[in-house]
């Protein structure tokens, strides 16, 4: 158990730092944008969000299910699916946040600064993500499997790589409404701190509760779906040219898959 927790700590650490990269671009860039690269950064999260979901979580919890001999293993995949779409989509409505790239106000109204909403809105996004990355390695502590953990790294990668413009989305506008950048990064990089907490959260619970793991990993491919059609294709498309979100997508599922067959 102790070394899946490490793990688990490891992966959780890593894609909160990739967030925290993503926010240090205010040293770097003067304008508040990264320019096209976003689309397809969006279109790449998105495609792995899907892959992960199906094959990191969906499939898993079928398995889980099916191991235990409780119930038909589509019964607690189904079901944690539907509570993880029902889930964001409540958080959805009872959150003001502002979406960066759309710059569009979602939830309540709200007299909130700029600066809040914008980072209810990545925080939402990111506690699907930290709850799959940390029940994949949990998942892989009880399995013992050494190729599960390497799937489980395998996901960490892939939603670490789309944390980084994430994190660029936090940091770059604030710096544009005269927030200093020193502020602004902290502000962006505080942004990812709620992965590793659902992150530890999940793998507590899924240590605690073993029978509840088939439910807590279709909640988190529910939960990812929700934010990947709600959120990621949209924005992803919202440019003059959308082809590169398309691409980005296609680029995103298939090395995700790919990664999730071959190392698992």
């Amino acid at each position: 158990m102790l070394n899946s927790l490490l793990m688990a700590g490891a992966g959780l650490g890593f894609i909160f730092l990739m967030t925290c990269l993503g926010a240090s671009t205010v040293f770097v860039f003067r304008k508040a944008t990264l320019g096209p690269m976003h689309q397809i950064f969006l279109g790449f999260a998105a495609g792995v969000m899907v892959a992960a979901s199906i094959w990191s979580l969906l499939l898993p919890a079928i398995e889980q299910a099916d191991a235990q001999g409780l119930m038909p293993g589509w019964v607690p995949a189904a079901g944690g699916f539907v509570l993880g779409v029902l889930f964001l989509l409540a958080l959805d409505n009872i959150t003001p946040h502002l979406h960066p790239f759309a710059n569009t106000r979602e939830g309540p109204a709200s007299m909130s600064k700029r600066t809040t909403l914008l980072i209810s809105a990545v925080t939402l996004h990111n506690i699907p993500e930290g709850m799959a990355v940390g029940l994949s390695f949990a998942l892989a502590g009880q399995s013992g499997d050494p190729a599960m953990y390497a799937s489980a790294f395998a996901l960490a990668l892939g939603i670490g790589i789309q944390n980084f413009p994430e994190g660029a989305a936090i940091s770059l506008p604030l710096l544009k409404d005269g927030i200093s950048r020193r502020r602004a990064f902290g502000l962006g990089c505080a942004s990812g701190a709620v992965e590793p907490l659902f992150g530890a959260l999940a793998v507590a619970l899924a240590w605690l509760i073993s029978p509840l793991m088939p439910w807590l990993l279709s909640f988190s491919a529910g939960a990812m779906i929700y934010v990947v059609v709600e959120e990621l294709i949209p924005e992803a498309q919202l440019e003059e040219h959308p082809h590169a979100g398309t691409l980005g997508f296609a680029a995103g599922f298939l090395i995700m898959m790919v990664l999730d067959v071959a190392l698992g």
